[in-house]
């Protein structure tokens, strides 16, 4: 395989040692920034060096080459986090596969720091609410116990059973189990804010503060109807009929997505159909009402799924 040389700044003219990637890319470094960043290379370089031609040791331009098992991605990556700041910025890791690849290499290398800054990309919420399973399974793989208790929190935003992913191979069966055991009891014990409405009638008071609520009974302009049925009915009263139908349907929804984030998210659906009805009534002033309503609500879902533990030993 034909070597190439990485680039800036890996390709350091004064550099005195030489990291050769599995495919072949050859990082010119400074033994002084990874000695200071890992005990691994601190050893490594301070071994007693064979005299000329008394080694089978490769040479290149007068500098040892050290053949690494990473790729030259994961060897870029974790290089970058040895550097100073001055001379390299630190690697996003917004990739997850790069994440799993320089997390591997921080505890091959007992690259204790840079494993606490790979921890924190998995901690990183842009990750965190795209790929969470993801995010879930790297964690406990590594035994991190807060970053597999907060990506489990954030897979309660998806439904119970995940779609197929890359890292499944990374947990084992029980802690899958364990993981969507911990999903279904939080879909449990969100289902009471459903039926007792005490959380909506402590936080207005009296239904006056919220007439909004009832459609027709307080507003003849309003066209929305109201419900006949008491399921919904906060101090027994009939709701406006799109209000109830929200209700119903973020009910269905918290069983599969127990979040607070489903009930914003369904609550923002409700105010574009609305104000699609061009109800001169409520079209107006539903954004206001119900996002203080699905505030409050999303509140009261995250506390309760607070109180449910993920049962794994770490």
């Amino acid at each position: 395989m034909m070597a190439t040389c990485a680039s800036s700044p890996f390709d350091h003219a004064q550099a005195d040692v030489i990291l050769r990637s599995a495919d072949g890319v050859e990082f010119r470094v400074f033994k002084l920034f990874l000695s200071l960043a890992s005990p691994f290379f601190e050893t490594l370089f301070d071994l007693p060096q064979a005299p000329d031609g008394a080694t089978d040791q490769e040479m290149k331009d007068g500098l040892a080459v050290i053949a690494m098992s990473e790729d030259s991605k994961t060897l870029d990556s974790f290089l970058r986090f040895c550097y100073p700041s001055t001379l390299a910025d630190d690697p996003s890791l917004e990739n997850l596969t790069d994440v799993l690849s320089v997390l591997a290499a921080a505890r091959k290398y007992s690259l204790d720091l840079i494993e606490k800054k790979v921890c924190q990309a998995l901690a990183n919420p842009k990750v965190l609410e795209k790929e969470p399973i993801r995010c879930f399974a790297i964690a406990r793989n590594a035994r991190l116990r807060d970053e597999t208790i907060t990506a489990a929190k954030h897979t309660l935003r998806q439904p119970l059973i995940p779609a197929q992913f890359s890292e499944i191979g990374l947990i084992t069966a029980s802690e899958l189990l364990s993981l969507l055991t911990y999903h279904k009891k939080c879909s449990i014990a969100v289902q009471p804010l459903m039926k007792d409405l005490k959380w909506l009638t402590d936080h207005y008071g009296t239904y006056n503060a919220c007439v909004w609520l009832f459609g027709p009974y307080y507003n003849e302009s309003c066209s929305c109807g109201r419900v006949t049925d008491n399921r919904f009915s906060p101090w027994g009263m009939h709701t406006v009929t799109w209000w109830a139908t929200y209700m119903k349907e973020l009910s269905e929804l918290l069983m599969d997505r127990p979040s607070g984030d489903t009930v914003r998210t369904a609550a923002d659906r409700t105010i574009q159909t609305v104000r699609s009805t061009g109800c001169t009534a409520c079209s107006g002033s539903v954004k206001v009402n119900m996002t203080e309503l699905s505030d409050l609500l999303a509140l009261k879902v995250d506390e309760v799924v607070a109180t449910i533990e993920l049962e794994m030993d770490f």
